[in-house]
């Protein structure tokens, strides 16, 4: 249950504006995360009913956007660029497939693999995936400046960039942690 404080919901301080998502009081010592969730959220939300009027769901729309650019590609590629699962990509590349999007075809220099590769009919959606993503990106900074939409862009690739080098250090901890218990087995 979420426990009200005077500041529960409230958006950032001075705004007067009410946040969607009621902020929670366990949420206090991280109001920049709380707001990168309920903004995910919501940008989540409106890019599905945007794609949904032309045939996708989010996500399939960002491995379109990569096939298109790239050409061909086997699955295992698209998880590493996409940074995603395995099996979140056989979903993704199989509903694409059945909506005529992608072909299979095998892949000519490893027997074992096969390339995903868009069709004619993705060709068609290009455009309109372009204009979701335009779309998109006039909602979202409606009453930005220039100069506000560039200092936003900057801000949220340095959380990236933070995120990535915890997720860096964090992961050569593990393999650290993983060396030493293993060189503690023999």
């Amino acid at each position: 249950m979420t426990q009200s404080t005077p500041d529960a919901g409230k958006g950032p301080v001075g705004t007067g504006q009410e946040a969607a998502v009621p902020v929670p009081a366990a949420a206090s010592g991280g109001p920049v995360s709380h707001a990168i969730f309920r903004l995910a959220r919501l940008h989540r939300m409106f890019a599905g009913q945007l794609l949904r009027r032309i045939g996708l769901h989010p996500g399939q729309e960002l491995v379109m956007m990569h096939l298109w650019e790239l050409g061909p590609r086997r699955q295992t590629d698209l998880v590493r660029l996409m940074d995603s699962d395995a099996a979140t990509m056989t979903r993704t590349v199989r509903r694409l497939e059945q909506a005529g999007f992608v072909r299979r075809r095998p892949s000519p220099t490893d027997k074992r693999a096969s390339l995903i590769e868009p069709t004619a009919a993705s060709h068609a959606l290009r455009r309109q995936v372009e204009q979701v993503w335009s779309q998109l990106e006039d909602i979202s900074t409606a009453g930005l400046s220039e100069d506000e939409r560039t200092a936003a862009l900057r801000t949220l690739e340095r959380l990236e960039q933070n995120l990535v080098r915890a997720a860096a250090e964090a992961a050569e901890e593990v393999d650290a942690a993983g060396a030493a218990g293993a060189s503690g087995d023999e």
